[in-house]
């Protein structure tokens, strides 16, 4: 008896020095995630976007690696492949800088001459429908009388004005190191992503068991089927409406089509493109071809939300269409415009976790003889 208390005891002894060493293995991992999370912070919109944009031309890339032999071949190509991503991402930012900065000397200028000369009432405003003769007599009272658009213009500043555009300056370089840090990061992960996949599954095994590379399966699934289903039918949506632009006769029509595409990625972004071009048309003249511009677009966009996004983002990532809704406009308004992407992927695995516990009866379940389709 004696001999067995006193075997007894050390391993007592080593059970508890284990248990304490697994639960100091959980708060150190636990502190350095949250402290690594901390210290990345700024950082991670760019990591999330390099992590959308790996997933969604992951079948690109390795097309492309698969196109030569070897491994310096992909590594070309990812690195073609960043460079492509970044030309595409910073043409248009650039132009929109160029022009944005040209239009605010011309809107400075047009301020300084006004206070100086007034404004005529444009033969435009006369002509619009029900409103035209009331804001034409509002314009001559306000805008036309030199003394009355110093006193109404005066209050705006040309000199604060330009001041608050150069303020912009420290913000727009910091974006421009969050794009760069995202290129960056998508660089390595084309470059290493088959090997960081292989990863991410022992960890999802090695954590979750089967379920986790089954769950990881079903979030990437859903990036995938938001990207096809926001990003190219907001496209089709601007293609769609360029049709329609050119039909009315708008002024600029590829312009405006390619800002009511990119605006169509964004949930209820469209009408605001389209609806600016309506009113456009309206106050020239034209508005006949506004109403109809207006009412085209009401019926593509109910379309492309209601019918086709839902069909290829639920079907794909095999999602109600309430949740793909739900986690799309949570996402937007949660986590801004990255959250288009992993709103619906969080809804995947959510949705993964349900189905999991809800369709498979629990171990006392079977035990009994119970299953989810059995009556009680």
């Amino acid at each position: 008896m004696e001999c067995n208390s006193g075997s007894a005891a050390p391993r007592d002894e080593a059970e508890r020095a284990a248990a304490f060493q697994r639960i100091a293995r959980v708060v150190l991992v636990v502190a350095l995630v949250l402290l690594g999370t901390w210290i990345l912070r700024r950082f991670l919109p760019a990591l999330a976007w390099a992590g959308v944009l790996a997933i969604a031309l992951w079948p690109l890339n390795h097309r492309l690696g698969r196109a030569g032999s070897g491994q310096q071949n992909g590594v070309l190509a990812a690195f073609l492949l960043t460079v492509a991503i970044g030309l595409i991402f910073a043409a248009p930012f650039v132009y929109v800088l160029v022009e944005g900065a040209r239009e605010i000397r011309v809107v400075i200028h047009f301020l300084g001459e006004a206070q100086r000369n007034g404004i005529a009432v444009p033969d435009r405003v006369q002509q619009l429908p029900l409103v035209g003769h009331t804001l034409a007599e509002w314009w001559r009272s306000n805008l036309s009388d030199p003394a009355a658009a110093r006193e109404l213009l005066g209050r705006v500043n040309t000199r604060s004005l330009a001041a608050s555009a150069r303020e912009y300056g420290p913000e727009i370089t910091h974006r421009l190191i969050l794009f760069g840090f995202t290129l960056l990061t998508l660089f390595f992960l084309f470059r290493d992503g088959t090997r960081f996949s292989r990863q991410l599954i022992r960890l999802s095994d090695r954590l979750l068991g089967p379920d986790g590379e089954r769950i990881g399966r079903h979030m990437v699934q859903a990036v995938l089927a938001t990207v096809t289903g926001l990003v190219l039918v907001g496209l089709g949506e601007g293609a769609v409406m360029g049709v329609a632009y050119i039909a009315a006769g708008l002024s600029h029509p590829v312009s405006v089509a390619a800002l009511t595409g990119v605006l169509a990625v964004i949930p209820f972004g469209a009408p605001v493109a389209f609806g600016a071009a309506a009113l456009y048309l309206a106050g020239t003249g034209s508005t006949v071809a506004g109403v109809a511009v207006f009412c085209f677009g009401l019926a593509v966009v109910f379309v492309a939300d209601h019918v086709i996004r839902p069909l290829i983002i639920g079907g794909s990532a095999r999602l109600p269409f309430l949740w793909v809704l739900l986690g799309i406009l949570g996402g937007l308004e949660s986590f801004g415009i990255i959250g288009l992407f992993l709103g619906p992927a969080v809804m995947a695995a959510l949705i993964s976790l349900w189905r999991e516990w809800t369709d498979n009866p629990a171990p006392d379940d079977r035990r009994r003889g119970f299953s989810p389709s059995s009556e009680p």
